[in-house]
């Protein structure tokens, strides 16, 4: 008999999806969580839960709740398998995970500075190819895979051209790393992939408002809002770096004057520091002599935290996020960054959205955005296997 829209057996499937899809973005929750985030009742989602178990598509383990003895469900290890890829500037990572979110392997190397895209894709491929052959995964297995760029990604038709932010990515990127992979490819940007691995296995558990904010030779911003990733309609929200501090101040690249990324880029701050320390120098080396004591990297590292203070301080003013978690390559200088970053916040946010605002480095370090790229595709292989979200609930 064919199901028709609003039948019984279309609800109950609905509400089972529903199910899979909030274990599969949270990686594990007890049926108390399930039922407040689906908005289902506590009865259905038992019933849904034991029927999953049977059919070996959950597994359920005890666990602790508030002091009190519950049943953790998370989707089965061997439910699907999908692969994250981090591009970076200097550095490629792939990772390999399964829907009940364990990192089976992962493996990184660098890469060549003025390497080209084509042959970073190749160098993915094969890491790919090498983490399968050794965790002895079937290829057949492999559902998807999600591509973190260190670029703005645009969503919008048309976004190209100059509407569309520096160094943009675009569809045409997950095409080609596609047609190497022979998977279907999802594609966003570091700082949103960043505030999807913190969000899913990091620094951002159990919070629903939360923004990731990677400084590196840039400033971006993943937004995370009620617990989704807000991309902007253009798929460019977040571009942090390009708020205006000082409009008499350097012209930056996006052709306007004096924005964030200007004072905290590396192409500006490290000439501050070639007469002292010569010309070779690179973030990664002032961050290493800065924790080492060096007074003058350590000056350049806490200008820049005061800096990137004022921009989190106007970001969280609009949004009022409860956690802002500092990744990238000049998070690795601890408190010495964090530091002058919540000064400048309590300094210039609303003391009301100062007070409920934690600042906290990276609880994963380099592997927060190629673990969001795990997370992508994981949310990806569920769109393409559940129903959409829309569907009538029945409680």
């Amino acid at each position: 008999m064919a199901q028709t829209p609003g039948s019984q057996s279309s609800l109950h499937r609905a509400n089972r999806e529903r199910v899979i899809r909030a274990v599969r973005r949270a990686g594990s929750l007890t049926q108390a969580e399930i039922a407040r985030t689906t908005g289902l009742s506590a009865a259905t989602v038992s019933n849904i839960v034991r029927e999953l178990r049977e059919r070996g598509t959950v597994q359920v383990t005890p666990t602790s709740a508030g002091g009190r003895r519950a049943r953790s469900v998370s989707l089965s290890g061997d439910a699907g398998i999908v692969v994250g890829i981090g591009i970076g500037r200097t550095r490629l990572r792939v990772a390999l995970g399964n829907q009940a979110h364990q990192v089976l392997d992962e493996e990184s190397e660098p890469l060549p500075p003025a390497g080209s895209a084509a042959r970073a894709l190749d160098r993915a491929r094969d890491l790919v190819d090498r983490l399968l052959e050794r965790t002895g995964v079937d290829r057949a297995k492999v559902g998807g895979a999600g591509l973190g760029v260190p670029a703005p990604v645009e969503s919008a038709p048309g976004a190209r051209g100059s509407a569309a932010p520096p160094g943009s990515a675009g569809a045409r990127t997950a095409e080609e790393l596609g047609e190497r992979l022979g998977l279907p490819v999802r594609l966003d940007n570091d700082a949103n992939l960043g505030a999807l691995g913190e969000l899913v296995w990091g620094g951002g558990r159990g919070v629903r408002d939360l923004a990731y904010v990677k400084v590196a030779d840039g400033v971006g911003a993943g937004l995370v809002i009620d617990g989704r990733l807000h991309r902007g309609p253009g798929g460019t929200a977040g571009e942090l770096g390009h708020l205006t501090l000082d409009e008499s101040g350097p012209v930056c690249r996006c052709g306007n004057r004096g924005c964030l990324e200007t004072f905290t880029a590396d192409r500006y701050v490290l000439p501050l520091l070639h007469a002292s320390h010569g010309g070779d120098l690179t973030m990664a080396e002032v961050v290493r002599l800065a924790r080492a004591g060096d007074p003058g990297c350590r000056r350049v590292v806490t200008d820049v935290g005061r800096y990137v203070g004022r921009g989190v301080a106007g970001l969280c003013n609009l949004l009022n996020p409860s956690r802002i978690v500092l990744g990238g390559d000049l998070a690795e200088a601890g408190e010495l960054l964090v530091g002058p970053v919540r000064e400048a916040v309590e300094r210039y946010a609303l003391p009301c959205v100062a007070a409920q605002l934690t600042v906290v480095p990276s609880a994963l370090g380099d592997r927060a955005e190629v673990l969001g790229a795990l997370a992508l595709a994981l949310d990806a292989l569920g769109d393409a296997t559940l129903a959409d979200a829309s569907v009538p609930v029945n409680r």
